[in-house]
């Protein structure tokens, strides 16, 4: 089975339960902790009806659902027609208001300089083609126009021993925290066999991210290696404490 094929059938069969955990995000307190943070880096003399956001890798439809919320013009993609469909649900009334397409983040089917900003989250990890991604990203990025990409070192634990420890402390400390395992509709064997033929989960990161978007011609690049601590839930903090989220915003 090709790669892309086996991430996709992953992602499809995943849908369900990925969107009750987006569901939970969208009825929780830190919904207005995320938009405030995606705010703070739009222009201040924006008009919203007229920003246009491109939400990638959108899965249930977190981003999307909550910019439309607040009269963004946003386009949301997946790979999967399966988180399509449950994003769309996700959003009710809303899903009108949002341009849904089908499409690979690392093949873009928009013109040049299309966008305000670019959004992702979890997903240039187990992209095949990372590189590609961001510079397709860059091409559809109006002059001036922002990235924002949340992501961690998932999956690095396969490769460094530290990291492998770090894993399995956290597991124990969900346990005996007694909080939810974020691990827990996960095929972890599955999972870990697609991180072991994706480039990134050799790399260390987010310096991989900086070298990579300077050479393809961003600039003002900010990393926010501590983003996790005012973004992530109390049960997240425990599940995933050696894997911390990180922010990268820059500018085309």
């Amino acid at each position: 089975m090709e790669l892309l094929e086996q991430i996709e059938d992953y992602w499809t069969d995943r849908a369900e339960g990925y969107s009750q955990v987006n569901q939970e995000e969208l009825a929780g307190d830190n919904r207005t902790n995320w938009r405030r943070e995606l705010e703070r880096h739009f222009p201040e003399n924006r008009t919203n009806e007229t920003y246009k956001i491109l939400d990638i890798g959108t899965g249930p439809g977190f981003f999307a659902i909550l910019l439309a919320q607040e009269g963004y013009q946003v386009t949301a993609i997946d790979c999967t027609a399966e988180m399509l469909a449950e994003a769309q649900a996700n959003a009710g009334a809303l899903a009108a208001q949002i341009t849904w397409k089908l499409m690979d983040a690392q093949k873009l089917e928009f013109a040049d300089e299309s966008f305000d900003l670019v959004l992702s989250r979890n997903l240039t990890w187990v992209l095949e083609e990372p590189e590609t991604a961001y510079a397709e990203w860059y091409r559809v990025l109006r002059p001036k126009g922002i990235m924002l990409n949340f992501d961690a070192n998932w999956y690095r634990y396969l490769y460094d021993e530290e990291m492998r420890k770090g894993y399995e402390a956290d597991r124990a400390a969900t346990e005996a925290n007694q909080v939810r395992d974020e691990y827990i509709n996960t095929d972890i064997d599955a999972m870990e066999e697609i991180a072991k033929n994706v480039p990134l989960s050799r790399k260390l990161r987010p310096e991989w991210d900086r070298k990579v978007l300077q050479h393809i011609g961003f600039s003002d690049i900010d990393i926010d290696t501590d983003i996790w601590k005012h973004l992530w839930t109390e049960d997240e903090k425990v599940n995933l404490a050696s894997t911390p989220m990180f922010r990268i915003a820059a500018m085309r």
